[in-house]
């Protein structure tokens, strides 16, 4: 007999236990998909906005403009807005004034150039737009050339790719070729330019780059 209750209290203690496991379990996954889902309440809608795209070459045409294409389709896959697109030689004062005036279009929140930020003669666009700079984004030429590395090796340094704002509008300077945009859109500005990229990104300050 005093096995038989020692049985039965083994069983009682183990169908206890099971009890006790099963609602922990319960608990933890109630916790969890609470805290989601309160994460989830908080998190922002998208935000889309207008990108200009500018690309700058002498011999490029809209049929055969690889880079920008590929970065157009890029943005449009994002959410976001195609505002403008046009090509433009490799000339400083062509740059200027068009940069000048999309950035002073308040319907414009993103501009980003491709081509002539190398070494070469015709190279002008980092010296076109650099010193229209208000402010300068350093960390996008250092992070660019970090994913660059890894691509090409030291045939980074040939790249001047820069960054900044212009008229309360952020500019991004690309090189010109496919690769280069796949890289700083994917790797950069894919994240920069979503709302909900956290610790944070460039579209929770817009309102505030005229503080």
């Amino acid at each position: 007999m005093s096995d038989l209750v020692l049985s039965y209290s083994w069983v009682l203690f183990a169908a206890i236990m099971a009890v006790t496991l099963i609602l922990i379990i319960i608990k933890t996954t109630n916790e969890e998909e609470n805290k989601i889902s309160k994460q989830l309440e908080k998190a922002p809608e998208f935000f889309p906005i207008n990108i200009s795209v500018l690309i700058v070459s002498d011999s490029r045409t809209k049929d055969t403009d690889i880079s920008g294409n590929l970065l157009i389709n890029k943005i449009k896959e994002s959410g976001h807005n195609l505002n403008n697109y046009e090509i433009l030689k490799d000339n400083k004062e062509l740059i200027e004034t068009k940069i000048l005036e999309w950035s002073n279009n308040k319907n414009t929140s993103v501009i980003i150039t491709s081509g002539g930020t190398g070494l070469t003669g015709r190279d002008v666009t980092p010296e076109a737009l650099e010193n229209l700079f208000d402010k300068k984004i350093d960390g996008f030429s250092t992070i660019f050339h970090m994913i660059s590395f890894q691509k090409i090796k030291t045939s980074t340094i040939q790249s001047r790719a820069t960054a900044g704002i212009i008229n309360n509008t952020y500019i991004f300077c690309l090189p010109g070729s496919p690769g280069a945009v796949k890289d700083a859109w994917d790797e950069i500005l894919l994240n920069q330019l979503d709302i909900n990229y956290k610790p944070c990104n460039l579209i929770e300050i817009m309102d505030r780059l005229e503080e």
